[in-house]
C-alpha cells in the first residue's frame, strides 16, 4: 500500500450544486442571519487592517520578474507560515496595493 505524502484532504465546492444542509445546520444559519449586527460575536475573528489594499488579488500577473528583495524577518516569517507559494501571496497584495494607488492617483 503507498505511503501518503501528507494527511492534507483536497476538496472542490462546486457554487451551482451547495452541499446539503441538515436541519439542526438551516436552522443555524437563520437564526445567526436574523440577527442584529451588534449581536454578533466576532471577538474569534482576526483583526483587519483598514487598508484599501487588503484584498489580495485573486488571479497574479503571468508575467515575473526575478529580484533581490530585503524584507523583515517578521514579514517573511509570516507569509512563510501560510504555507507554498508565499512568494506568490506576498507578490498578490503587493500588487493590490499598486492597484489601489493607481486609482486613486487618477
Amino acid at each position: 500500500m503507498p505511503t501518503k505524502e501528507s494527511n492534507i484532504v483536497k476538496r472542490t465546492l462546486d457554487l451551482k450544486k451547495p452541499p446539503v444542509l441538515s436541519a439542526e445546520q438551516k436552522a443555524r444559519l437563520d437564526a445567526v442571519a436574523s440577527m442584529p449586527d451588534e449581536q454578533i460575536d466576532y471577538s474569534d475573528a482576526p483583526s483587519l487592517p483598514a487598508a484599501v489594499w487588503l484584498k489580495a488579488a485573486a488571479e497574479l500577473p503571468h508575467i515575473k520578474q526575478q529580484i533581490t528583495l530585503r524584507i523583515d524577518a517578521e514579514v517573511l516569517e509570516f507569509f512563510k507560515h501560510t504555507g507554498k507559494r508565499y512568494q506568490s501571496r506576498i507578490n498578490a497584495v503587493l500588487r493590490s496595493y499598486v492597484d489601489a494607488h493607481k486609482a486613486h492617483a487618477k
